[in-house]
């Protein structure tokens, strides 16, 4: 029998709306930070730990986590409810930062690492969820919009942090101050956050998720090590594609038998859902290829140091912050949101089209221009397609919703981080041989989803 758990949240005040969006940014705050902040400790971390073979794992780890366990919260927190399931997200996070930052051996690292991921999967996707229940669909761009840019404010200041922390302080407390802020947000969310729910039976579809789990991470760690630690048709990257091939097929016919799916079929039959799921993808591919490999074009090609590289990237994340912002209050204004999409894919298709046009006369502000173009259309984009699904289905639905196109964006990451790898080491080999007349230069292009991590 159903029962009702909590109180509705409905007709919550703004001052109680804005305290529990307080503890959820400071959550979001977290995960993001996380997937960069680590980049620039990695030296003082194989200074002290050795184990350097293992280094692009500490960043690696992390993200394979994060991305197979988020669709996996979804459903989760649509049967047992959000609030109780994103506290055990925020305590699984903090647990992982402590034993990170207490580690030992680079072993211990990526393991606790790894911990970390899991709670951040759900830090990521059930923030957005949550939004989705207490707030009406009018209001909920608004505030997806400033969650937008949080997530573009700590891709920027993760490594401006990691670089403060481990030059001033030790490496460890690029894990230890997340203890302070992530108990800020427990407390936040247990006193202030009352969401509607309601206990029912339930039978968690394991096999699903045994089967999604190996399916996504067959797929990441074939994307990860394909061109870099094995060769691409090798044994090893053939073999994990096969793997999660069959993973997918089996997880299809598993979730058409199962009773509580952890991704529902019909979902699919849903065109919003559907073209929602596409542009994530593409917005994870968009987005990680250009904070990935802008960088390395203004290192290489324009001779900027290290940190102004990563200083340079500001234009674009500024264009992401502003856009997301101002779409957002334009579409609770309106309640409006489908020209967004279409402005931001447009936009991010003209800055793609002047990236490509780059050469070695290109100058810094044509480099700029490009980005703001960029981050505009990107700013114009990756809520509202979180908003535009979260809209099409039902209640009930929400969090798996969500889930999935959070899911889908990551996965759009690693596939990003992989093909414009894969396109700049063959075009600097094709170059280089034809530069010098040699083909002994493959080595020089070797540029990769696995290596280029750390340079986050």
């Amino acid at each position: 029998m159903a029962r009702q758990a909590t109180a509705p949240a409905g007709g919550l005040s703004h001052k109680r709306i804005m305290i529990i969006f307080s503890g959820l940014m400071l959550g979001l705050l977290l995960a993001a930070l996380d997937q960069t902040i680590v980049a620039t400790a990695t030296l003082k971390i194989v200074g002290e730990l050795g184990g350097v073979e293992s280094l692009s794992w500490v960043v690696t780890a992390y993200m394979l986590a994060a991305t197979v366990s988020v669709p996996l919260y979804g459903k989760i927190s649509d049967i047992y409810g959000r609030k109780r399931i994103f506290q055990a997200a925020i305590v699984i996070f903090l647990i992982g930062s402590a034993s990170s930052g207490a580690a030992q051996s680079m072993l211990q690292l990526v393991f606790f690492r790894a911990l970390q991921g899991l709670g951040a999967g759900g830090l990521i996707s059930l923030t957005m969820a949550i939004i989705g229940d207490i707030l009406s669909p009018r209001e909920r761009g608004r505030y997806q919009g400033y969650l937008g840019a949080v997530f573009a404010f700590a891709s920027v200041v993760g490594p401006l942090l990691g670089g403060f922390f481990s030059d001033n302080l030790s490496w460890r407390w690029v894990f230890y101050i997340n203890l302070p802020i992530g108990l800020v947000a427990l407390l936040v969310t247990s006193f202030a956050l009352d969401l509607p729910f309601t206990q029912r039976d339930h039978d968690i579809d394991y096999a699903g998720a045994a089967l999604l789990s190996t399916g996504a991470t067959s797929l990441l760690l074939a994307l990860v090590w394909g061109g870099s630690t094995y060769a691409w048709g090798s044994g090893m990257i053939l073999g994990l594609l096969v793997v999660a091939a069959i993973a997918a097929g089996l997880f299809v016919v598993q979730e058409r038998r199962a009773s509580e799916p952890i991704l529902p079929q019909h979902l699919f039959r849903n065109s919003i859902f559907n073209v929602g799921s596409a542009l994530g993808l593409l917005v994870g591919i968009a987005m990680f290829g250009a904070i990935v490999y802008l960088p390395v074009f203004l290192q290489v090609v324009t001779g900027a140091s290290a940190t102004n590289a990563g200083l340079l990237l500001t234009p674009l994340m500024l264009g992401i912050i502003v856009m997301s912002i101002i779409s957002g209050r334009l579409i609770s204004s309106t309640g409006r949101y489908r020209i967004f999409p279409i402005i931001g894919t447009a936009l991010m298709v003209v800055g793609f089209s002047l990236l490509a046009s780059f050469d070695v006369d290109t100058s810094r502000t044509e480099v700029v221009i490009a980005m703001i173009v960029i981050g505009s259309g990107l700013g114009n984009t990756m809520q509202v397609i979180v908003l535009a699904v979260q809209n099409s289905v039902h209640q009930s639905e929400l969090g798996i919703a969500t889930s999935a196109s959070m899911f889908f964006r990551s996965i759009g990451g690693t596939v990003g981080i992989a093909l414009f790898g894969a396109i700049l080491n063959n075009r600097l080999t094709e170059n280089l041989t034809g530069a010098l007349g040699s083909p002994d230069v493959a080595g020089l292009g070797e540029v990769n989803a696995e290596n280029i991590t750390q340079r986050l």
